[in-house]
């Protein structure tokens, strides 16, 4: 993969960051001045219910834009998720949002290309886990999603760096996902019915694993490099 590898494609990838820092900063002005609610599960409620049928739609595009933007930890969206839509279509509706912002992190870096992912990735994390993704395979990159706490929507950017098709991409972030969303959305769900201990007790759980994942990034990273070229498959 060649750095800057055409003046075409540097011009591309800037727009392109241009309009991805545009959209962010459009986003956090309207979350900070119109949508402070999003850490207040029963506001966000009443909010919601104004959408009536269309309310799980925008829930999904909020879901969807914190895989892109990234301006609300997604592990919160899908605790609310839970709470104001019951475990199973919480997960149906948050998963669908994350697996539609992943799809356009990975499509945006596959149409516009190096330049694009390094103006929306701190380089320290390009320079820790470029070459990570790129040599892993996928059932590395299954073992690195699966742990959460991990730059996981980052890892969306860098995977469309690589040969992998969308699908075989999608496919493995779905699954990889899925274990630490069923949880915290579950969590949600306790929440709601008032089993507030059960509710606490997996989002400790959750932000456990979380931490241990955010802190031991290249201890993880080191781990499944070498585990990946023993697997059967």
């Amino acid at each position: 993969m060649k750095l800057f590898s055409s003046r075409a494609d540097r011009r591309r990838g800037i727009a392109a960051a241009v309009g991805v820092a545009v959209l962010a900063v459009g986003l956090y002005v309207l979350v900070s001045r119109y949508a402070g609610f999003l850490t207040d599960s029963e506001a966000l409620r009443t909010w919601l219910d104004q959408f009536g049928v269309f309310a799980p739609i925008v829930f999904i595009g909020i879901q969807a834009l914190q895989v892109i933007v990234a301006p609300i930890p997604g592990q919160v969206v899908a605790l609310v998720a839970g709470y104001l839509f019951g475990p199973l279509a919480g997960t149906v509706y948050s998963l669908t949002g994350v697996l539609i912002g992943s799809a356009v992190a990975f499509s945006l870096s596959k149409r516009y290309g190096r330049s694009f992912v390094e103006k929306v990735i701190h380089e320290d994390v390009i320079e820790r886990f470029d070459g990570f993704v790129d040599t892993v395979g996928i059932p590395g990159l299954f073992a690195f999603v699966i742990i959460p706490g991990l730059p996981d929507d980052a890892i969306c950017f860098l995977s469309g760096l690589t040969k992998w098709s969308l699908p075989t991409f999608i496919a493995v972030i779905a699954v990889g996902r899925l274990p630490a969303y069923v949880l915290t959305v579950y969590a949600g769900g306790e929440l709601a019915s008032g089993r507030f201990l059960s509710a606490m007790a997996l989002v400790a759980l959750v932000v456990a694993a979380s931490a241990v994942g955010y802190y031991k990034q290249d201890a993880v990273r080191d781990l499944v490099e070498r585990l990946e070229p023993r697997l059967p498959f």
